[in-house]
């Protein structure tokens, strides 16, 4: 009986992706979408295989994981910081509300014009665009989790004489990881998104987000939903890896 529940456990991270595949099934069997534009389960798989045997989908894919991650890298240096100035010190986040608030309900993809007019039509746009928007995801985690630190906590170092910068790096900044790791998480899964976004309409000859726009183009229908599975694919495992990495180095969370 346990090992059967073990095994159920075990098998549930897959069965939204069984229903979703019998599902698309039924649907191109049924014909509920015309079949030029929803192809079978079997041919997309079929265009995802070739177009890692033949290497074009690995070219494509390396180059958006490269922008990812250099966005994802440069967004980290500089929110986390940022994000622990702001929770640390009310003044300073109450003289950067304004546009902290705003610029956090623009979205990334409109400030595409911005930031095409900053760095050009090159390699550079894409990469600081997501950096921007992951950013912010990271500072605001950053941020709120540095405010909501325990205060018992804070408080039991000052009384053991601790110096306010001792408090911040000792107490606060390791009580703020849960959520820092929270707006990281969120930030890649941004950076990847915006990427992509890029890719399609940021004059790119390469990457996810252009090969997916180019088969849409020539009605190339397993090779755009192969594309569509790398990039979700993708966005699961970067998802994946920080929920091992929080598990791995804030496992105190909460306690």
């Amino acid at each position: 009986m346990k090992s059967s529940e073990e095994l159920m456990s075990k098998l549930q991270p897959v069965l939204g992706l069984f229903l979703l595949v019998v599902f698309w099934e039924l649907a191109f069997e049924m014909r509920l979408v015309d079949p030029v534009l929803l192809p079978s389960p079997a041919q997309s798989f079929q265009a995802f295989w070739h177009g890692l045997e033949e290497g074009s989908l690995w070219a494509d894919l390396r180059r958006t994981v490269a922008r990812t991650g250099i966005s994802f890298a440069i967004a980290l240096v500089i929110a986390v910081p940022l994000g622990i100035l702001l929770g640390s010190s009310d003044k300073v986040y109450r003289a950067l509300e304004f546009p902290i608030d705003f610029f956090r309900s623009t979205p990334a993809s409109a400030m595409f014009p911005l930031f095409l007019i900053l760095f050009g039509s090159g390699e550079s746009t894409k990469i600081a665009v997501a950096a921007f928007g992951a950013a912010l995801a990271i500072l605001f985690a950053t941020a709120y989790g540095v405010m909501n630190a325990r205060k018992q906590r804070q408080l039991a170092a000052r009384v053991m004489g601790a110096s306010r910068l001792q408090v911040l790096s000792d107490v606060t900044i390791w009580e703020s990881l849960p959520q820092t790791f929270v707006g990281m998480r969120s930030g890649v899964s941004l950076a990847l998104v915006i990427v992509i976004v890029a890719e399609m309409f940021i004059g790119s000859t390469d990457g996810l987000g252009q090969r997916i726009l180019k088969s849409q183009m020539v009605f190339d229908m397993p090779d755009m939903y192969a594309s569509i599975f790398a990039a979700g694919a993708l966005g699961y495992l970067f998802n994946l890896l920080f929920i091992v990495a929080e598990r791995r180095f804030v496992h105190w969370g909460g306690k």
